[in-house]
């Protein structure tokens, strides 16, 4: 399976993929900290820190090849095992916040997840789509493929 990427607007971003797996099971895989470690920064070494309620914050340390990649939040809206909202930041680049919310509708079994990312700008919804994002996320949603395997 492949993640799919949509620009509706020229400024926001949705991506949507689809897991093997039922709802709870993924809605908890992108919540809680013992299981997003094992696969939200694309399978690599993952710090979490999420306070997973209205006005928590979260913040989640990526390290790749010796290097840390640092991002933070804020959960903003949570209608568990529905959706969730909470606003997204890369650290080196502080400032540029959008707000991402996560769909997760489940049919037979599987689940799909749609996030739609609300950006400031359209020069900052194309500084993400030109970083590699897509790749970012396709590995990610792998490694939670290869994750939920094991939860099974």
């Amino acid at each position: 399976m492949s993640i799919n990427v949509q620009t509706p607007t020229d400024t926001t971003l949705v991506m949507s993929r689809t897991f093997d797996a039922p709802r709870d099971v993924v809605f908890a895989c992108h919540t809680q900290p013992e299981h997003l470690r094992h696969w939200w920064g694309r399978g690599n070494p993952l710090d979490v820190d999420i306070d997973f309620q209205v006005g928590g914050k979260w913040r989640f340390v990526e390290t790749a090849d010796g290097t840390q990649h640092a991002f933070r939040g804020e959960i903003k809206a949570i209608d568990a095992p529905n959706s969730f909202t909470w606003t997204f930041e890369y650290e080196p680049m502080a400032g540029h916040i959008l707000t991402e919310q996560y769909v997760f509708t489940e049919e037979n079994g599987r689940t799909t997840v749609t996030s739609s990312s609300t950006f400031d700008s359209k020069a900052d919804r194309d500084g993400m789509i030109e970083s590699g994002m897509e790749d970012g996320a396709e590995q990610s949603y792998a490694a939670l493929d290869a994750y939920l395997l094991k939860l099974s």
